[in-house]
């Protein structure tokens, strides 16, 4: 029995022995290290957006709606088609003539005319242009004229004495006015028979288009 008591104070005093051990290594543990300020990311506040993404802005405001009834067109200039010319009011006086080109609007719209009629003189078979054409008369400042279906405009010719210029003119025989209209390059034909000048020489002068006939 006393063997057995022995034995069994032997064992007690080394569990004793392993208990100290155990508490002695976990006692002397050290303290976790502390991350290095370097690792440590920096806070950002809850109202403050990183610096990679956009700063939101105003909402964009909506477009505002197209219209649905654009601005009515102004009358156009009028075309040779929608025009017909004669010769008007014609007067002599100190080696010229001064006719009265007349245009009306023969369209059932409303057109424009603006600036000068481009005028010659045509005659022969097939008809072709004798001479130079008209030079402009730059006195009268060019105004747009509006013409209503059936209004007349005109614009004043005035044209020198073939005979004026003697043998330098090489005379020809007119048969025709040819006139375009204001930008428009294709002619109307008046009948309008006189002496011409096959020469380039300035016989003709006309004036800018106005209201009415020139009567």
């Amino acid at each position: 029995m006393t063997s057995s008591l022995l034995t069994a104070g032997r064992a007690s005093a080394a569990a004793l022995v392993s208990l100290l051990a155990l508490v002695t290594a976990c006692s002397s543990t050290p303290p976790a290290p502390k991350p290095s300020p370097s690792l440590i990311s920096p806070s950002i506040s809850p109202t403050q957006a990183p610096s990679s993404a956009p700063a939101s802005g105003p909402a964009p405001s909506s477009p505002a709606p197209a219209s649905s009834h654009p601005a009515a067109a102004g009358p156009q200039p009028c075309a040779t088609r929608s025009l017909g010319a004669k010769t008007g009011i014609s007067q002599g006086a100190a080696g010229s003539t001064y006719v009265q080109i007349v245009f009306t609007n023969i369209s059932g719209a409303a057109c424009t005319l603006y600036g000068y009629p481009g005028v010659s003189f045509a005659g022969g078979s097939p008809v072709s242009q004798i001479g130079l054409a008209a030079t402009e008369d730059p006195t009268t400042p060019r105004q747009l004229v509006t013409l209503a279906p059936g209004a007349v405009a005109s614009a004043l010719l005035r044209i020198v004495t073939a005979q004026n210029f003697g043998s330098r003119c090489h005379r020809a025989t007119a048969s025709y006015l040819q006139v375009y209209p204001p930008n428009q390059t294709t002619p109307i034909y008046i009948s309008y028979s006189s002496s011409a000048c096959s020469n380039p020489l300035h016989l003709l002068t006309v004036d800018v288009v106005k209201p009415g006939s020139g009567g």
